[in-house]
């Protein structure tokens, strides 16, 4: 199923999903895979046979210039392995399947039955009413009660159509797999991709539950371009100026000022990524 590799020999290994489509506005969350996979030593392992699951006219092939041919590029699922310096991590990243998803899971859960991993984080972005000069506010659940209580999270309550995050999730928790989802909150007026400071704000909240400090590369500055692009399209309209106002004013309503056992909180974990004491 996969190229010949020693999956015992990973290092504390973890896994990272994301798949372009419903589950990625802004494509906020394949940002990350592609964003981790340039930023480190990777190889891709295993690819999909894009037969099995995708309809391409939904998701088209593309032809591009290789090596001075042009080559057709087919939208698939491919796995790749990151070497982190402080653990390895797989990434699943391509389209949501079109077709015969539960084959899919299966594929999915042989692949992490062969890694066991420590903890499997899946990512998404969905659409919402959230002004985009105020920090993208990431969702962050699980079913692993052990995690619940080490982090404070919530479990979901949801109940309604799902992608094929949920039904992943969903499986995962079912194996009694560690897995925690994450859902970026991305501004529904400015829904066109590429979105940096979406992809941001979750590689900002996978760096916690991962324990290692993940470089962010020039995604903090494609984020402050971005804020200002934004500003400068909004600038001359009155209509979504006001708009924006009142979804700022009810973000700043939800979004209490911070406390001082929040703050300490926060620069805890900031150390803990990073290996230190916080105490020393």
């Amino acid at each position: 199923m996969f190229r010949d590799i020693e999956f015992a020999a990973l290092r504390n290994p973890a896994i990272v999903a994301a798949f372009s489509g419903w589950n990625d506005a802004g494509e906020a969350a394949s940002g990350v895979i592609e964003h981790l996979s340039d930023c480190y030593e990777s190889e891709t392992v295993a690819v999909l046979d894009p037969e099995d699951y995708y309809d391409f006219q939904v998701s088209r092939p593309h032809i591009k210039r290789e090596d001075d041919k042009r080559v057709v590029e087919w939208a698939t699922t491919e796995v790749v392995l990151v070497h982190h310096r402080e653990r390895d991590l797989i990434l699943i990243g391509g389209p949501e399947p079109n077709y015969r998803w539960r084959s899919f899971i299966d594929y999915i859960m042989a692949l992490v039955e062969d890694v066991k991993p420590e903890l499997v984080l899946l990512v998404g972005a969905l659409l919402s009413d959230s002004p985009h000069s105020r920090p993208i506010e990431v969702a962050v659940t699980t079913g692993d009660a052990k995690l619940a209580e080490e982090y404070e999270l919530n479990t979901s309550d949801y109940e309604g159509p799902i992608g094929i995050l949920g039904v992943l999730a969903h499986e995962l928790e079912d194996a009694e797999i560690p897995t925690v989802s994450f859902w970026a909150a991305i501004p529904h007026y400015v829904a066109e991709p590429p979105n940096p400071k979406g992809t941001l704000a979750l590689l900002t909240r996978l760096e916690e539950f991962l324990n290692a400090s993940l470089d962010s590369g020039d995604l903090p500055q494609q984020a402050a371009d971005w804020t200002e692009q934004v500003d400068e399209m909004v600038r001359d309209n009155p209509e979504i100026l006001l708009y924006i106002s009142a979804l700022e004013e009810r973000s700043d309503l939800d979004t209490p000022p911070p406390t001082g056992e929040m703050i300490a909180a926060e620069f805890e974990r900031y150390l803990k990524r990073r290996g230190r004491n916080p105490s020393s």
